[in-house]
């Protein structure tokens, strides 16, 4: 069993912003930005280059950290507390830019889920948008870095003529990831640029690290979910048949703005917070797999074509939203 020394050691280690103890051929650490609290460094920001410019957020107190590959769809790559792994992530597929990522926190937008045959219709136009939209694909631009009471870094994702092609609408997407403690936020700002009304549906797709999913428990607010599959709705006692192949379930009236998995094998427990703008949640894991998915979304899947709690953004207006995430221990 790893001791809390060896955490220490190892996140320390990834930590470390000194050149000279972490140049090598293939990946260099630089300096980016730090707090200090006396003579200790709390907060930091660095950059390592791996495949991707990689961003290292760190709380040194609470021994968390996060990892940011803007360059890939503005996605977090990793949060780690006290050693521990929160998130899952198929280092294959990251690797391969042709594929979609398995794995971290990735940004579902202008849609949650799939359309039929990936089509939807705007003004008598058919235009096609592949499952979960392009934001998760895109590269993001960093524009702010804070290390003072925390770690953050603000995200931009702006409209561009290949997003039009597939979605006619001028945008901005701002993401900042805040990291405290034990606790990860995601403050979320949408901005129409365009003349005409901006419908959309966002969501984040976070895959939470699972060694042993029978020793998992669930507080999902909904008492009933629709199997994605067969389209069944089905009551919801608390629990999921891993012996399943496939389990793909979403919630649709939600009765709280929260949900938590405890995990009793690692004895942790993930709390995920999310405002008014996120009416459904999706439980999504494959068997074999060691991650399960528990996704707020602010719309069910196909409504851009159906209307179901769509969003509807007004010329030059913006909404915010916030989701975050609590890891606790028991």
């Amino acid at each position: 069993m790893t001791t809390a020394q060896d955490r220490l050691i190892v996140f320390y280690t990834a930590c470390q912003t000194k050149i000279s103890e972490i140049l090598s051929i293939n990946e260099s650490l630089y300096y980016q930005d730090r707090v200090f609290k006396g003579n200790q460094a709390v907060f930091t920001i660095t950059i390592r280059q791996k495949q991707y410019p990689t961003y290292i957020l760190c709380d040194q107190e609470a021994l968390s950290r996060l990892e940011v590959v803007p360059e890939r769809g503005g996605l977090i790559t990793s949060w780690q507390i006290q050693g521990q792994n929160i998130l899952y992530m198929d280092a294959e597929r990251f690797a391969n830019p042709q594929l979609s990522v398995r794995g971290g926190v990735p940004i579902l937008f202008p849609i949650c889920g799939n359309l039929p045959d990936d089509v939807y219709t705007y003004k008598e136009r058919e235009y096609t948008l592949k499952q979960h939209g392009f934001a998760r694909d895109l590269p993001w631009e960093v524009t702010e870095q804070v290390t003072e009471n925390f770690a953050s870094i603000t995200l931009l994702l702006k409209s561009s003529d290949k997003t039009r092609a597939v979605y006619p609408f001028d945008f901005q997407l701002a993401f900042t990831y805040q990291l405290q403690g034990n606790s990860l936020k995601i403050q979320q700002r949408y901005t129409n640029h365009s003349a005409e009304t901006m419908p959309f549906s966002t969501g984040l797709h976070p895959y939470f690290w699972a060694g042993d999913k029978s020793q998992l428990v669930f507080d999902i607010p909904a008492s009933q979910y629709q199997d994605q599959r067969s389209k069944e709705t089905h009551p919801f006692n608390g629990a999921f048949d891993f012996n399943s192949t496939e389990i793909d379930a979403a919630f649709t009236s939600l009765t709280s703005n929260s949900a938590s998995i405890s995990d009793n094998q690692r004895r942790l427990k993930v709390k995920i917070n999310y405002s008014e703008l996120y009416s459904t949640l999706v439980f999504w894991t494959v068997k074999g797999k060691d991650y399960v998915c528990l996704e707020p979304w602010s719309a069910p899947r196909n409504a851009l074509n159906t209307g179901e709690k769509l969003t509807y953004l007004e010329p030059g207006n913006s909404y915010e939203a916030l989701i975050e995430m609590a890891v606790s221990y028991f």
